[in-house]
């Protein structure tokens, strides 16, 4: 998909940060990422448009380079570079390698880092892996290239992009303004598509007072362990005794991800009281996105369950309560039983003491006379 994101570039001081920021406000760049649409960027002064075109130079609709090769095919294509800025720019022309970062978001490597994968497939008329050239305001320059996949390639999808960079150089920060258009080449062979999730994480959250609401927090991780980029449908349900459904959530997904790349995904189901038990499940369904150039893979539902505890406990306490005043009152009536059985013992004891008291005082009187 043809996008515009702006690259940071080199820390030459303390104050980059502020510095950036300032200068990217000066120059009022708009950059819309790679996940965007196929808008170039642009710029007041420096403006930049990269897209795919054909060998007439005229566009043709697509949003990205996408193509099906076997090893070691050869495919030729074309790029049109334009100047939309006001002042004449000189544009660097290059490839390199895609990756998901920690975001899950699919982005390039920096301009100073050595593609290992796809970036190093591609070269341009004159056998380099770079081009470079001026060109005036509104002008613009097709660039022909061609992908060379080599012999040893891996089967799956291998995922890069086409840059076009200005890059302006300032005291404090140089800015690398770059346009990109992704590339894919699905080499063939044993597709094998499989998402995967780990690392589950799930607990119930919601007011401990009422045992009637709340909702299951589940935090887990999306990874490729195949070799198709694969984007997910996400579901989520939970059930509780006897299999009852208490709570479900939809509409949401992940993003593609290339292989071997992975997301961590946080979400919640709300609707779940405190019922105790509860099963979690998560069910991911997985596809192609964007234009499949090879024949439709089918691709399996993924699905993981993961237990949750999710104790009443208004309803504890009151029970706990109960038999605290339960078995307080028990204790109060064994206590008070015994006090009067020790009491009744005693008075019997009492009554047989001064009884033998009165007999023993009428035997003395009676030996005097």
């Amino acid at each position: 998909m043809t996008s515009s994101f702006v690259s940071v570039a080199r820390r030459y001081g303390a104050r980059l940060g502020r510095a950036l920021v300032a200068s990217l406000l000066a120059c009022g760049l708009v950059g819309a990422g790679l996940l965007g649409g196929a808008s170039p960027a642009h710029a007041d002064e420096i403006g930049i448009s990269g897209q795919p075109a054909g060998v007439d130079g005229a566009l043709d609709g697509r949003t990205r380079f996408s193509y099906t090769a076997d090893p070691g095919q050869q495919i030729s294509d074309a790029y049109l570079v334009s100047n939309t800025g006001s002042t004449q720019q000189t544009f660097t022309v290059f490839a390199t390698d895609a990756f998901n970062d920690d975001n899950g978001e699919f982005t390039l490597l920096d301009t100073d880092q050595e593609p290992t994968d796809l970036g190093t497939w591609v070269a341009f008329a004159d056998g380099s892996r770079k081009q470079q050239f001026d060109l005036a305001p509104g002008e613009q320059r097709l660039v022909p290239f061609t992908i060379s996949v080599p012999a040893q390639a891996t089967p799956g999808d291998h995922a890069g992009g086409l840059l076009s960079s200005v890059v302006t150089p300032g005291s404090q920060v140089t800015l690398d303004r770059r346009v990109g258009t992704r590339v894919y080449v699905r080499v063939s062979g044993d597709l094998q598509p499989a998402l995967n999730i780990a690392g589950v994480e799930a607990s119930h959250v919601g007011p401990w007072w009422n045992p009637f609401a709340g909702s299951v927090r589940l935090r887990y991780t999306v990874k490729n362990t195949g070799n198709i980029a694969l984007a997910t449908n996400v579901s989520t349900e939970a059930t509780t005794w006897f299999g009852r459904p208490i709570g479900a959530e939809s509409g949401g997904g992940v993003d593609e991800l290339l292989p071997g790349s992975s997301r961590v995904v946080e979400t919640e189901i709300p609707g779940v009281g405190q019922v105790g038990y509860v099963i979690a499940q998560i069910r991911l369904n997985p596809f192609v996105e964007g234009p499949d150039t090879d024949k439709q893979i089918p691709i399996a539902a993924i699905t993981r369950n993961a237990f949750v505890f999710a104790p009443p406990w208004t309803v504890l306490i009151v029970i706990a309560l109960v038999a605290l005043a339960f078995g307080y009152r028990m204790w109060r009536r064994r206590r008070d039983a015994k006090a009067t059985e020790e009491w009744v013992a005693y008075t019997e004891k009492e009554a047989e003491r001064k009884a033998a008291e009165r007999v023993e005082g009428q035997g003395e009187g009676a030996d005097e006379r």
